[in-house]
């Protein structure tokens, strides 16, 4: 199975700026597809936009950034999990491979 880690920020957020540092490096090293959906970019926003809003109907309670984790963006998807805010490179790693299934790690 296929991941992909949506991260929904917005180009006047700081802290999805110092995120994008290490943020999809730590995803591919985890064997999961980065997509960056800037709300500014509306062909990219509108394409996933109805993943954001599954997890949250008026965007209430995001955090800047919102990381979904999930199954199948171009499709019928699943969100898996997710991550907001400002996480240092550590905890992100270690928060993001937590949401992994069991079943789809591997040794």
């Amino acid at each position: 199975m296929t991941f992909s880690l949506l991260k929904f920020s917005s180009e006047d957020c700081g802290t999805c700026h110092r995120m994008s540092f290490f943020d999809s490096k730590v995803s591919n090293e985890l064997g999961i597809q980065f997509v960056n959906v800037m709300l500014q970019d509306t062909v990219i926003y509108r394409k996933y936009r109805a993943i954001l809003l599954r997890q949250y109907p008026t965007k209430e309670g995001m955090g800047w950034p919102t990381y979904l984790l999930v199954n199948n963006p171009e499709g019928e998807f699943e969100i898996i999990g997710e991550l907001k805010g400002g996480i240092a490179k550590g905890e992100f790693r270690e928060r993001l491979a937590k949401l992994i299934p069991d079943s789809e790690k591997t040794n």
